[in-house]
């Protein structure tokens, strides 16, 4: 009982961003299914209780613009803009949606887990039953520069300065030479997204969701890939990559699977971005007496409540307010696991 007044006062707690103020939210919202066209068959349903449960939390947050990761991806959008729909008849308006076809079940054309075999879920550039599972989604107010977009999802691991590729136990290329040559270093995707503000300026997006450092053999390869992902994201602010550094203000917004201080994972590379001098970490919570958890995973990991997903505005961004939604009890862990983590931003 007390739990679940708990969670219900924390689900309260976020109100709106005020008239000055623009709200960006990041939430995992786990809208995947087994085959292509089945989120769409759910959503327009009505009857779907995650579906419901997703749209509740996303009222109840009112960002300006939200990041969903873990949503199935389509050439037309047409999943993405049914839930759009569902949220509009809630009375939260987003006319601006924004999706790129991610790496997740893209075949490769090569053994990337090195099982001896072909187009397995992990032999797709980014694990996958079928092509766009498990993508992301961007909804916004804010009208979105579609024409600036800087699609960094196409870049190969090992065109990654100083990459720390995975090597088997005699110190040769895991799996194979060839196949890392073909593997891309996004497992799901890396996005610049500029926004455009009331004002005409922009605010640029890095939006990302990284591997799970987890679900591999001794050569760590996911572990490898999950902090590389990371670090692209400093590789980008350098400029040592083949395109342009942002010109605008940035907001790395994504899921970065990794905890900074407990679980699985190379823990070294999200502590160096959450302590990047050009960004700056609004230690999100729950309430004062929670720890900035962003996900509930018991029964999967110990401890279950790790901080994986993460809105890091630029230094030179004002911090307004933060914090994490959590869903109601009712849905967790069978429907919903991640909070939402928010962020309000004096604009520019």
């Amino acid at each position: 009982m007390l739990r679940g007044l708990f969670f219900f006062l924390c689900c309260l707690s976020a109100g709106t961003a005020g008239a000055d103020a623009l709200r960006l939210a990041l939430f995992n919202a786990e809208l995947h299914r087994k085959g292509p066209g089945l989120l769409l068959r759910d959503i327009a349903s009505g009857e779907d209780a995650q579906v419901a449960a997703v749209a509740e939390l996303l009222v109840r947050a009112d960002a300006d613009a939200v990041l969903l990761l873990r949503v199935d991806w389509d050439a037309e959008l047409a999943a993405l803009t049914a839930f759009a729909g569902t949220l509009e008849a809630r009375g939260l308006s987003y006319p601006h949606r924004f999706a790129l076809r991610p790496n997740t079940g893209l075949d490769s054309g090569h053994d990337l887990d090195g099982d001896g075999r072909l187009r397995g879920p992990r032999d797709a550039q980014g694990y996958g039953l079928f092509a766009g599972q498990n993508g992301m989604a961007l909804l916004s107010r804010l009208p979105i520069d579609t024409a600036a977009v800087q699609d960094l999802s196409g870049l190969l691991w090992a065109m990654l300065p100083d990459a720390r590729l995975p090597l088997t136990a005699d110190g040769a290329p895991f799996p194979s030479a060839e196949a890392q040559a073909a593997q891309r270093l996004s497992s799901v995707g890396h996005w610049d997204v500029p926004l455009v503000l009331p004002g005409g300026g922009r605010l640029q997006l890095l939006a990302f969701h990284a591997s799970p450092p987890v679900f591999d053999g001794p050569e760590d390869a996911n572990g490898l890939r999950n902090a590389d992902e990371l670090r692209l994201w400093q590789n980008y602010l350098d400029g040592v990559l083949p395109m342009a550094p942002p010109a605008a203000p940035v907001v790395v917004i994504g899921g970065g699977n990794v905890d900074p201080r407990r679980g699985e994972g190379r823990r070294d590379a999200i502590r160096d971005l959450l302590d990047d001098p050009r960004l700056q970490d609004p230690y999100p919570r729950a309430d004062a007496r929670t720890p900035e958890a962003t996900v509930d995973w018991t029964g999967i990991t110990d401890p279950a409540y790790l901080r994986v997903d993460y809105v890091l505005p630029a230094a030179t961004l004002q911090i307004v307010e933060s914090g994490i939604l959590w869903p109601p009890p009712e849905t967790r862990p069978d429907l919903l696991r991640h909070g939402l983590v928010w962020v309000d931003l004096a604009l520019p």
